[in-house]
């Protein structure tokens, strides 16, 4: 007989994650916290975009539901930078027919919930886990109507984000609990760029926008509506930071001088700006993940990352992935199954905690580098030439899930070196494309 799985949080994670264990033939059950979102209208300046890459890609694609996600998902090729005084520069994500998706988090979210019901999992809304009795393998619930309720289960999982309430009473009851939270000084608000006369898009539809300044950065990804969901990461503190521009005349001021040609786009900006939420980045790691055969979190309740990386929801989608197979690997078997889970997830989730940090500096600032730029033409120059030797590190995230985060991160920093040798070279702008430039780099990898 197949185990009882409840499922704490109806996210993207815990309801791809049911829909992998309902297809396995589990009874599977999901907790939230929250009503259904799909009943209700959603809260202005909520609503951000997801870049669904390779990784997660893969994942949809096991359960059969990627070509129903599809429909909801625009294609984006490159990077479109905005200079303050309005020129553009394109930048492709990688090879050519390569891509990130644009998808709305909560579009998307309603998706997996249908497709999870459709496959017989149960979603109960307004259940907020007080407690769980690790002996009993019981959750207790607060339900909307401010009742109590437990449930038996025998297997459970904490997906329920950065905030987990599971992994908050796993940490508490449990001896030499790891965790470590750190904020970044930058939150995020988001404004709308509606769609043009007949829902036409009013910039370039295939392409991540970014309006790069240094210290902070607005950014854009399309919607299937023709509208575009912007962005802005921005310090809470200092001159210029969401505490100084707090008054209508000082946002349209402000947006005029550092990002007119989106201001033009946005007529509600200074509506969005003052009344939208400002939210903060935060960055979770923490261990165990797992309890004996009983318990494990997984996506942000277990490794919640900044998303500089476009990465958040891709490796929560990985994370179902690789449990999946190791279901598969060990028969069933979860005293064997969540310890491999935790050993192999572990490592891949802080790497991809530290480049996302990392990312953050690239996409604000050095995008609008010409330095920069060259050097990611001679690397991208360099790998279709030699794609056995040299992979870009932002390719091996996106567009190589064969390649671990931990892989990956270690593989950067080696090329990232080796690179800081090339564009130290006296007239790199002139020789770049050089034999000389290229057996360097070969030199190097040797």
């Amino acid at each position: 007989m197949k185990k009882q799985v409840s499922i704490i949080g109806a996210g993207l994670v815990g309801s791809l994650l049911s829909i992998y264990l309902a297809k396995r033939g589990y009874n599977v059950s999901i907790y939230e916290r929250r009503s259904d979102m799909r009943k209700e209208k959603m809260q202005a300046g909520r609503s951000i975009n997801l870049a669904l890459s390779d990784r997660g890609i893969k994942a949809l694609e096991e359960v059969g539901i990627m070509n129903e996600i599809r429909t909801i998902a625009i294609p984006m090729h490159g990077r479109q930078m905005h200079g303050v005084d309005g020129t553009m520069a394109y930048q492709p994500y990688g090879a050519e027919g390569q891509s990130i998706n644009s998808v709305s988090r909560a579009e998307l979210n309603k998706k997996l919930m249908d497709l999870a019901e459709a496959n017989g999992v149960a979603i109960h809304f307004n259940h907020k886990c007080l407690s769980i009795d690790w002996k009993k393998k019981k959750l207790h619930f607060e339900t909307g109507d401010n009742e109590s309720k437990s449930v038996n289960t025998d297997l459970i999982f904490g997906s329920d984000g950065a905030y987990s309430a599971a992994r908050l009473t796993h940490q508490l009851q449990h001896d030499r609990f790891q965790y470590n939270q750190h904020y970044i000084d930058f939150g995020y608000k988001e404004l709308t760029i509606p769609a043009g006369a007949g829902g036409a898009f009013q910039m370039e539809k295939h392409a991540l926008h970014i309006w790069p300044r240094g210290n902070y950065m607005l950014i854009a990804l399309p919607n299937i509506d023709g509208s575009f969901t912007g962005t802005l990461f921005f310090p809470f503190d200092g001159n210029p930071s969401f505490a100084t521009l707090d008054t209508p005349e000082k946002v349209t001021q402000f947006f005029n001088a550092t990002f007119a040609d989106a201001a033009a786009l946005i007529p509600t900006l200074e509506q969005d700006f003052l009344n939208n939420p400002t939210s903060s980045l935060v960055t979770v790691k923490c261990f165990p993940w797992i309890r004996e055969d009983a318990f494990a979190l997984i996506g942000d309740a277990a490794h919640a990352i900044v998303p500089f990386f476009g990465q958040g929801m891709n490796c929560g989608f990985e994370d179902c992935s690789v449990l999946n197979g190791l279901i598969d690997g060990y028969n069933d078997d979860w005293e064997k199954i969540l310890p491999a889970y935790q050993a192999l997830r572990k490592p891949d989730a802080d790497a991809i905690a530290d480049l996302a940090l990392n990312n953050f500096t690239e996409m604000r600032d050095k995008v609008a580098d010409p330095k920069f730029l060259l050097q990611k033409k001679i690397e991208a120059a360099f790998s279709k030439k030699y794609p056995g030797k040299w992979t870009p590190a932002y390719s091996m995230v996106t567009f190589r899930p064969d390649i671990r985060y931990s892989e990956a991160l270690v593989r950067g920093q080696r090329q990232e070196a080796i690179m800081q040798t090339i564009m130290a070279m006296p007239g790199i702008e002139e020789i770049w494309d050089s034999e000389g430039v290229e057996k360097k780099m070969l030199d190097a990898l040797s």
